[in-house]
């Protein structure tokens, strides 16, 4: 359980009308990783400004692992406006921080260290970051589990971010809007969602695709099958980090051994309860904390 995990890519603060919560899915994934146990680390970048220090004050609080370097750019920052469901709706601020995290000495050494990490497409929009995260990936020992959280936001991909992410990838996560948008780059616009997954799973000898839906359940497929489960019936107080948190929870329980059914049962399980609590980063239940213990 001492294994290090990253969350690589953006950090910054999610401002909601009436507050702000620490956010950006390689770090809320490296949280939630961190409370079950792992050695989880968030590697980023922010600003010498206020908001900047505020992170890694959070950071603290939170006692989790951060590699964070300091940039002349400013601490980036999100504006999230709420649906009456709590879907949440963003606008990402450009030419932040977190756009232009280098690729350090202790970057390196804490790759050639990590057993999983996980990065998106967000962060891969300007070529600093994504040059990092290129040569992260590269220095990560052979069998240090890559999964690509897609991610997909406003217009900041590209079909050669994706194809490129892929390729050094073991696992892909993507819900059902950016299954859509990958089909259509594609050129697969005939294809049901199932098939484009599976699709994407042999193209790029993926060992894992993960599905979420919404309320329609999600599906893990792998190379001996496939497992889907139904989302729960419950209150929703607001979805922002819910999927940050069904990765982190399948990677702990697929590290520790457990069958992807299982694994998946234990995603579903506790991504409903974030769902049900305020902001990205909410202490988890007892129960979810204890699984590994």
């Amino acid at each position: 359980m001492n294994k290090i995990i990253v969350g690589l890519g953006e950090i910054l603060w999610d401002v909601f009308p009436d507050r702000k919560i620490l956010g950006g899915a390689p770090a809320n994934f490296a949280y939630h990783i961190s409370q079950f146990g792992f050695n989880g680390y968030a590697l980023s970048a922010v600003g010498d400004d206020l908001l900047g220090r505020e992170i890694i004050a959070s950071l603290e609080e939170k006692n989790l692992n951060y590699l964070i370097e300091t940039t002349d750019y400013p601490t980036g920052t999100v504006q999230v406006t709420l649906s009456g469901a709590g879907i949440p709706k963003y606008e990402i601020f450009e030419n932040v921080a977190w756009d232009n995290i280098p690729f350090t000495n202790r970057t390196e050494n804490l790759a050639k260290s990590t057993a999983a990490v996980s990065f998106g497409s967000l962060a891969q929009r300007n070529i600093v970051s994504r040059e990092t995260i290129r040569k992260f990936l590269q220095a990560v020992p052979p069998d240090c589990l890559k999964i690509f959280d897609i991610n997909l936001r406003q217009h900041f991909y590209s079909e050669d971010i994706i194809h490129e992410s892929l390729q050094l990838s073991d696992v892909l996560k993507i819900n059902d809007e950016e299954v859509k948008v990958v089909a259509n780059l594609y050129g697969w616009e005939g294809m049901d969602e199932q098939g484009i997954c599976l699709r994407l799973q042999e193209q790029y000898s993926l060992h894992i695709v993960i599905l979420t839906k919404g309320t329609d359940g999600s599906f893990v497929f792998h190379k001996k099958g496939q497992s889907f489960q139904p989302t729960p019936r419950i209150h929703v107080a607001d979805t922002v980090g819910a999927g940050d948190s069904f990765t982190a929870a399948f990677v702990a329980a697929f590290l520790n051994g457990w069958e992807i059914a299982e694994s998946h049962r234990f995603a579903v399980e506790v991504s409903a309860y974030v769902c049900q609590q305020h902001g990205a980063m909410p202490k988890l239940a007892d129960a979810h904390i204890e699984a590994f213990r």
